[in-house]
């Protein structure tokens, strides 16, 4: 009888410990671009993600070249990246299912307020470019096949100028830290208006050489891991995920994130372009 009391409790308490263990949230893995985080953008939006699906984001922010090769392996449930190209190609490959536009802004050349280039006086982004090469100022390259760095070389080739040689720093680096590399160097680089935006109140003083063209627009998409590719992916999850960051909560939270005042990121509305 006190065997059978003992085994009674002891299971008992166990019962006590399931009912109270909590359920391990569930789990959902993004690639991203380094823009997006460090713009500040996703510590304001996964939260509020996280705490209404009770789950938790795990966040890989590279490239955007990058981060498609490791949505294209199944390494994590969907993607959110900016270069339409790439995002395209992906998805007509099969890697990829149901993109949506999320947001935008838009690149800009940033340099020293002196501007020893001459860039201000350029029509356009590529003349901007050539006149840095000719000029030899320092130009910081993202160099990693982000979203970034194909529109860079994007406007090199409209230049008509193969950038190389001591002025010419390929980094390897994500936004952020090419910024500060520009801002140490009192060089020049390409930029998206978000990542500037965090940064040029305590991490850099380089002023805005040339804006406005519009072939700088920078949109963003996101796209989930296709489950037929890869079954083990957490692909309803990642729908969810999709359906808040395009829907009106996501879009609104958005709109409304700005960094000293400045916003960041806008959405589509009505001036979709």
């Amino acid at each position: 009888m006190l065997k059978q009391l003992v085994v009674a409790g002891c299971i008992g308490v166990i019962s006590l410990m399931l009912v109270e263990q909590p359920l391990a949230a569930e789990r959902l893995r993004l690639s991203t671009t380094t823009s997006t985080e460090n713009s500040g953008l996703l510590k304001a939006l996964l939260p509020v993600f996280e705490k209404k699906h009770n789950c938790k984001v795990d966040l890989i922010a590279v490239g955007t070249g990058k981060a498609l090769k490791l949505a294209e392996a199944g390494d994590v449930d969907l993607t959110l990246v900016h270069a339409r190209g790439l995002e395209d190609a992906f998805v007509a490959a099969g890697h990829g299912v149901g993109r949506r536009d999320v947001m935008y802004n838009d690149f800009i050349i940033i340099g020293p307020a002196k501007d020893p280039a001459g860039v201000k006086g350029a029509r356009t982004a590529a003349e901007a470019l050539k006149r840095i090469s000719a000029a030899k100022a320092v130009f910081v390259s993202r160099g990693d096949e982000s979203g970034s760095h194909q529109k860079e070389k994007e406007l090199w080739k409209a230049a008509g100028v193969k950038p190389g040689g001591g002025w010419y720093i390929e980094s390897g680096q994500g936004m952020g830290e090419v910024i500060t590399m520009a801002t140490e160097r009192r060089g020049y680089t390409l930029a998206d208006r978000g990542t500037y935006n965090a940064y040029r109140h305590a991490k850099s003083d380089l002023a805005i050489v040339f804006e406005g063209q519009q072939g700088l627009f920078n949109p963003y998409g996101v796209i989930a891991v296709n489950p037929k590719r890869h079954p083990h992916v957490n692909y309803q999850l990642a729908l969810r995920f999709i359906e808040f960051i395009a829907g009106p909560e996501g879009q609104r939270l958005i709109a409304g994130f700005k960094v000293h005042g400045d916003p960041v990121f806008f959405i589509y509305g009505k001036a979709k372009r």
